[in-house]
């Protein structure tokens, strides 16, 4: 028999579970007795017990083993023990799946659901939905349906739930009992009239009318249950959603008058769903926001923690509307639940003006200590946040920061801190040296491999920049020697930015390096090797593409590319113009601090964007020739959103060539479209050289045609054109309901959007992590310099925006942020132009009326400076 225990063993621990050493082979041993007679119920009921624990703790059960223990269950119904029927019944719902021949019990079960006892009549009604199948819910349709508007609320409950699982079994059957639903809805019982609504809203839920009339039916008649109205309060929600209702809807002025309930749950229901809804004003969310803070007030901890939790998404968003519970949340920074401090405190970080970040940080270092990981990272965002807010606080929270990353703590919480001092240290050039040394102080006793080798990539990047680079050289040599061999690879790496850097240091740098050519570990020997080669030639150019500027191409593409090259023996040496570029830049470190995610990072690098499209091209026979695909585009709409066909064009630039690739859906359920092309008429001395239809279009189905048009060859500085677009394509009209055409059709066209294309397209975005040594390695051979004024243009970061876009180019050296109060700032672009030659752009600007802009150009390629400063002009 199952073992009593005492509360107090079970607070110490001693008292272990009693199942937790089960064997399935010995308790089906034990599920004979069920056949003995008489039947001793006490002995059946642990038996079961342990036949649904070890259920559902995922023992497999095969199902002769399981259908012979369901048989021999079904001889219980015999005794007349309430709990063992019970138990029973829980059992068939368990086993229901598994076993053969369930349907064996059926007569029993309508038996007690039609029977004097009422313990019985609802639990048997859930057993018997589990077994039924489709064939079989006829015979007892006329049963469900008495049970729905039965008197007793336990049983119409039980046939309200079952008859929601059923809906997805069976929906035109259980649809036939809306009237009973409609009768259960205006019950007494709270729950009876909870469960009701939630059938007829899944009955309704595809047909928006429906729902909007059992809506306007309820919120006029008004309901008794607190969990009904929760649910109305979603429902609402979500139409007003789907139907982008204004504020000004019914369905909102009802939610709105849910805040005025008097049971707290609808109350806070009706309050999370305004703070919810999209673009929803300050002065909307006032109501929900002062119901809120009541909330922060309660006695009750769960409704402070909905509460400050609720508020802290407010705050997010509109910061300014939280303000007003400022006192309330400081309040609750000394809750004894740690929890509802931490969320109060965040939120006051997010809301709290300038002058109270000191007294706020103060008030968190008491009792940072207490809580767990996941609620120090969103401490950590909350800093992080105020850091952007209020830059010139960065020394206290530099130092608030720095202590943390003493304390204990695991990867998330740590790689938080140190992601967040990564942002002060680039968002402000004067926290620089305090951030960097905060860092190097924690990897000398920093256990996570990713950490390390994230700063010390931030150390080669920052360091050699800073007015005494030598103090951290110390630093990273120590990497080398104490480390794992991932570190020691990241600090030669390291090392050697600091000694093509700084000439001074080169010398000591190289006694380094010699050092570490000496490593077990290959990876560190060749990049030791590599670098001391590369470092000993003194060269800026080499310094530059070697170990400041690394390959910017995507690795799926060069092995991809170099795979090709083994296959076909040539006496040409590898192209690296040939391999597609990285499409997503590597942005420069900054911290949007990642969710918390334990999963483990994918194996293989997943293909990009660019790489899928190579693919598909490639298989096209017509677009063999073109050579690798440079660059493609965002997708461009050329229709309106609620047009019969919507068409978006992506454009996929070659070397010499374009590809237009037309994605296109038609709307219209008594159609079908063939032979669909888009046809195009360049403004310039572009030529189309090939279509390619989308055979078929179906109602709702996407397809693809794409047009080839070739680059002019005689004016290389001819990037930008308009093309007219018009969509061509055989109509035959079909039956809405079964899809099927008619056998003759008719030819018609549409008129689409025109295209433009830019010198963006053209160009590949590249980040150049170090501006100034790609500036020196292209050289001044082909550097070209024009001025002008953007007169159109009032503030420099509406300029550097207009610039970016326009140009499609990578900002470098973080400067397409733009400091405050200044009159002049100098924009750092690089890129690579189509045929693979790099392109970098210096753009000065200075503010006065409008804004000037002196443009340099360089690239290895003359004809790439014209085409840039061409289309600037």
């Amino acid at each position: 028999m199952i073992k009593k225990f005492d509360k107090k063993d079970e607070e110490s621990g001693s008292g272990s579970n009693p199942f937790q050493h089960l064997e399935k082979s010995a308790v089906l041993q034990e599920a004979r007795i069920f056949n003995e007679t008489p039947i001793n119920p006490r002995r059946c009921l642990h038996i079961l017990t342990k036949i649904i624990y070890l259920l559902n703790q995922g023992e497999h059960f095969g199902t002769t083993e399981a259908t012979e223990a369901f048989f021999a269950m079904t001889r219980l119904f015999q005794s007349n023990d309430q709990t063992l029927r019970r138990m029973c019944y829980l059992t068939i719902k368990e086993m229901a799946n598994i076993s053969e021949d369930v349907i064996i019990v059926t007569s029993s079960l309508t038996k007690d659901m039609t029977g004097k006892e009422d313990v019985y009549r609802g639990p048997a009604i859930r057993a018997l939905c589990r077994i039924t199948d489709t064939t079989m819910l006829q015979a007892i349709e006329r049963y469900m349906k008495q049970a729905i508007v039965d008197k007793v609320p336990s049983v119409s409950s039980s046939a309200l739930v079952s008859s929601l699982h059923m809906v997805k079994m069976s929906y035109d059957v259980v649809k036939r009992w809306v009237n009973e639903a409609q009768e259960a809805a205006s019950s007494d019982n709270i729950m009876v009239q909870y469960h009701a609504l939630g059938l007829l809203y899944h009955l309704r839920k595809n047909d928006r009318l429906a729902v909007t009339k059992m809506l306007n039916k309820f919120t006029k008649s008004g309901l008794k249950s607190p969990f009904a109205y929760c649910m109305l309060i979603r429902i609402a929600s979500k139409l007003l959603d789907e139907t982008e209702g204004g504020h000004d809807s019914p369905l909102f002025d009802f939610i709105e008058s849910c805040l005025r309930n008097k049971n707290e749950m609808v109350v806070y229901e009706a309050a999370s769903a305004i703070v919810h809804m999209p673009n929803c004003t300050a002065r909307e969310l006032a109501p929900a926001v002062s119901v809120l803070q009541l909330f922060c007030s309660s006695p009750k901890a769960a409704l402070r923690y909905a509460a400050v939790r609720t508020l802290n998404k407010v705050a997010m968003k509109h910061p300014s509307a939280v303000t007003a519970c400022n006192l309330d949340l400081e309040n609750l920074i000394t809750d004894s639940n740690r929890s509802i401090a931490t969320l109060a405190i965040t939120t006051l970080l997010k809301t709290g003006s300038e002058s109270s970040v000191d007294r706020l940080m103060k008030q968190i270092s008491s009792f940072v200590s207490e809580i767990s990981d996941e609620f120090k990272v969103v401490v950590v965002q909350a800093i992080s946040a105020l850091c952007q807010k209020y830059p010139r606080k960065h020394s206290v929270m530099m130092n608030f920061l720095s202590n943390m990353l003493r304390d204990d703590g695991g990867f998330e919480y740590k790689r938080a801190i140190v992601d967040c001092i990564i942002s002060i240290i680039e968002e402000n050039p004067e926290s620089k040296e305090t951030g960097l040394a905060h860092l190097c102080e924690f990897i000398e006793d920093c256990e996570h491999t990713v950490l390390a080798t994230k700063i010390l990539h931030l150390l080669g990047k920052e360091g050699p920049r800073t007015p005494q680079p030598s103090k951290y050289i110390r630093f990273i040599f120590n990497r080398v020697v104490l480390e794992s061999e991932a570190v020691r690879a990241a600090a030669v790496s390291a090392l050697a930015k600091f000694g093509a850097q700084n000439d001074d240091l080169l010398p000591s740098v190289l006694v380094l390096m010699q050092r570490c050519m000496m490593d077990s570990d290959d990876e560190v020997r060749d990049r030791a090797t590599f670098y001391m080669n590369v470092l000993q030639q003194k060269q800026k150019a080499l310094n530059a593409a070697y170990i400041f500027n690394g390959l910017s191409v995507s690795i799926p593409g060069l092995e991809k590319s170099l795979h090709q090259y083994t296959l076909e023996p040539s006496e040409k040496p590898f192209d690296m113009k040939s391999v597609p570029l990285a499409t997503t830049p590597i942005t420069e470190q900054k911290t949007e601090i990642a969710p918390i995610a334990t999963s483990k990072l994918p194996e293989k690098l997943a293909p990009s964007r660019q790489d899928i499209y190579q693919e598909q091209l490639a298989a096209i026979p017509e677009f063999q020739g073109l050579g690798p695909l440079f660059k493609s585009s965002e997708p461009v709409q050329l229709t309106e959103a609620e047009t019969e066909y919507v068409v978006r064009c992506i454009k996929h630039t070659f070397a010499r060539h374009m590809v237009f690739q037309f994605d296109c859906t038609n709307t219209l359920n008594d159609q079908l479209l063939q032979k669909v092309v888009v046809q195009m008429e360049p403004s310039e001395a572009y030529e189309v050289i090939h279509y390619i239809p989308a055979p078929s279009l179906p109602y709702s189905q996407p397809g693809s045609c794409y047009t080839l048009v070739r680059l002019p060859d005689d004016d290389p500085t001819a990037v930008s054109c308009t093309f007219s677009c018009t969509m061509k394509y055989l109509v035959r009209d079909c039956d809405p309901n079964t899809g099927e055409p008619d056998d003759d059709g008719y030819d018609d066209e549409y008129v689409l959007e025109d295209l433009e294309v830019t010198v963006a397209d053209h160009i590949q975005k590249v980040l150049k992590p170090n501006f100034g040594a790609a500036w020196e390695e292209v050289g001044d051979e082909f550097e070209k310099e024009e001025t002008f004024a953007l007169a159109s243009v009032r503030t420099l970061d509406e300029a550097v925006g207009n610039i970016i876009s326009f140009l499609g180019m990578q900002p470098c050296e973080r400067s397409d942020k733009v400091p405050e109060n200044k009159n002049s700032h100098v924009l750092f672009l690089a890129g690579v132009f189509r045929g693979g030659h790099d392109v970098l752009v210096r753009a000065r600007l200075a503010l006065a009326d409008g804004v000037t802009m002196q443009v340099t150009v360089r690239s290895g390629e003359e004809t790439v400076v014209d085409v840039i400063l061409a289309s600037v002009g």
